[in-house]
């Protein structure tokens, strides 16, 4: 019989939707050696008990510490806006939970590096769920890059942008408090960590970011409050490996609801990755057949493609949600085989000290170097 992996969830909204529905539908399409339960949904909506039964959680609460406190709790997800992450994360680890927590890791470098501390200190799983490590276009892209088959790496060029703010009232992430920063970490901790994950280590930066919407409507209240975080930055990157990197995040783009684009230029060939289209990735390799040379379109959506074998059958797509359920897989093997699965805390602790380099470069107008003391 599999080992039962209880888990206990903090945060009911979007994220908890989709780590709800990855954590229903994981068993379904991977075999693992141990048995995920969905134990306990926290939240603080009064439609919280509503909401788990919704999902498929055995119970509900409205105090996070219950969840923790709980015994028979073994894994801890934790959804919550950023300012809550390290005590949450360092209580659950201190009760030997094992923990995935959303992106970014913290609201501060020195945030990040205790939680990072306190799941090494206990020996706990630990996972931050940059996600979109696990789309499969992006594997084989990593596979390219790792093969030699672009070459020597030039350029990483990389831009995520939104445009919900413009219409939208007054929330947390306006709120350097409870947010950190804006569309900097929001969205910029994604681009970062791919980075990372493809070209390598971030060593300086330096960059500019905007507060377009110096206020916002508080709703259901005839007044406004102050907006105190980025609406869009760009930041150009120095990498270890002497490759040039520029970032591009916005909230503001009017069109563009959720658009992640990806670019790497080598000394052998190129390609391009564009999450609205994330079953597929441009290729362009040099040594080519220069009569038929070009950039041709690759849909990765065969078995031999990382993940896709456990899906559908050869040339049926995957979505955006398919990445939460591959996340979940990944965190679930690390604690039945007591090995830890990335992208870990040290990753978020990664990620953290390059957005923390570019907001201090945006109030020193100058190139800052990445923290590497981690």
């Amino acid at each position: 019989m599999k080992k039962k992996i209880n888990i206990g969830m903090i945060g009911t909204k979007f994220m908890g939707k989709a780590h709800s529905h990855a954590l229903r539908d994981v068993s379904m399409f991977f075999d693992l050696d141990v048995e995920p339960v969905m134990k306990t949904l926290c939240g603080t909506s009064p439609e919280t008990e509503s909401i788990a039964k919704k999902y498929g959680w055995e119970k509900w609460t409205t105090d996070w510490r219950e969840v923790i406190e709980d015994p028979e709790i073994h894994a801890i997800a934790v959804l919550t806006p950023g300012f809550l992450h390290k005590e949450m994360a360092v209580a659950a680890a201190e009760k030997g939970k094992h923990i995935i927590c959303e992106k970014p890791l913290a609201n501060s470098l020195e945030d990040a590096k205790e939680m990072f501390e306190a799941v090494q200190k206990i020996g706990v799983i630990h996972m931050t769920n940059f996600n979109y490590r696990r789309v499969p276009a992006v594997n084989l892209a990593k596979k390219l890059v790792d093969e030699g088959r672009l070459g020597e790496i030039y350029h990483f060029r990389a831009v995520y942008q939104q445009d919900w703010v413009l219409d939208a009232d007054w929330v947390w992430r306006f709120d350097k408090k409870q947010a950190g920063s804006g569309s900097m970490s929001d969205k910029g901790s994604h681009i970062i960590d791919l980075a990372r994950f493809l070209v390598g280590e971030i060593t300086e930066v330096v960059a500019d970011s905007k507060i377009f919407f110096k206020e916002k409507a508080v709703p259901g209240k005839n007044e406004t409050r102050p907006v105190t975080t980025d609406d869009a930055c760009m930041f150009i990157t120095r990498f270890e490996n002497g490759a040039m990197g520029l970032f591009e995040t916005s909230r503001i783009s009017a069109g563009h609801k959720n658009f992640l684009s990806f670019e790497i230029n080598g000394s052998k060939g190129s390609l391009i990755f564009n999450l609205e289209r994330l079953n597929e990735l441009d290729i362009y390799l040099k040594d080519e057949d220069p009569s038929a040379q070009g950039f041709r379109n690759i849909i990765v959506t065969d078995p031999l493609h990382t993940y896709i074998d456990k899906m559908w059958p050869a040339g049926h797509i995957i979505g955006w949600e398919h990445t939460f359920i591959f996340q979940y897989y990944e965190f679930l093997k690390g604690i039945a085989e007591n090995k830890n699965p990335s992208p870990s805390f040290e990753d978020g602790v990664k990620t953290q000290a390059v957005i923390e380099a570019a907001l201090k470069s945006v109030s020193e107008r100058n190139w800052i170097k990445v923290a590497r003391d981690l």
